[in-house]
């Protein structure tokens, strides 16, 4: 029963990161999601049998210490936004943003209502949308990190850039094979104390 609550908490947690990505995009000019009928939080348009399901219970299974998924990614199309400069960036950062939110209206209820500790539900809620952001704000792609330092970045660092864009994913597996979640634990478990108190 705990393995069908991860799942779906992580489910709909990704869904909710999806549709920020989107309602953002078409905040600000590009409807293509809208289009493409991914401004739901029905999480079918959504789900990717293998990063939605298949991953997140393997990991379950083998018992990992971390648990992480994906959905399909939003479509958008960067030249519709009004914001030129700066509108990949934020269309990059209204997911991991809206994990944080998640988190905080979850982790608060436990904060000031401590009985609903004994509900591990929530706290899954916090920890898992915690995790999202954290993972999604890396610099590596194709994670939204990326998206918002090649917003930043120098045109002079281009060769970075294409290397970077190039070489992201491999960087990525590698990241998880070694086990370099553990590196963010202590950045995670110390947002889920702010938050819950």
């Amino acid at each position: 029963m705990e393995t069908i609550i991860l799942i779906v908490v992580l489910i709909f947690s990704i869904v909710i990161h999806e549709v920020a990505h989107g309602t953002m995009a078409y905040h600000l000019g590009d409807p293509t999601a809208k289009y493409a009928g991914r401004l739901t939080l029905n999480p079918i348009p959504h789900l990717d049998p293998i990063g939605s399901i298949l991953v997140p219970l393997f990991l379950i299974i083998i018992g990992s210490p971390f648990l992480f998924g994906w959905a399909k990614p939003v479509p958008f199309n960067p030249y519709n936004l009004r914001d030129q400069k700066y509108g990949s960036a934020k269309v990059a950062l209204a997911g991991p943003a809206s994990n944080l939110l998640v988190a905080l209206v979850f982790g608060l209820l436990i904060r000031f209502f401590p009985a609903l500790a004994g509900f591990p539900v929530i706290g899954f809620i916090v920890l898992i949308n915690i995790l999202l952001a954290v993972f999604n704000l890396m610099p590596i792609p194709p994670l939204d990190g990326s998206h918002i330092l090649f917003t930043f970045l120098p045109y002079s660092m281009w060769r970075f850039r294409v290397m970077l864009s190039r070489y992201g994913f491999v960087i990525l597996v590698i990241f998880i094979v070694a086990g370099g979640f553990r590196l963010l634990f202590p950045l995670i478990l110390a947002i889920y104390r702010l938050i819950t108190g």
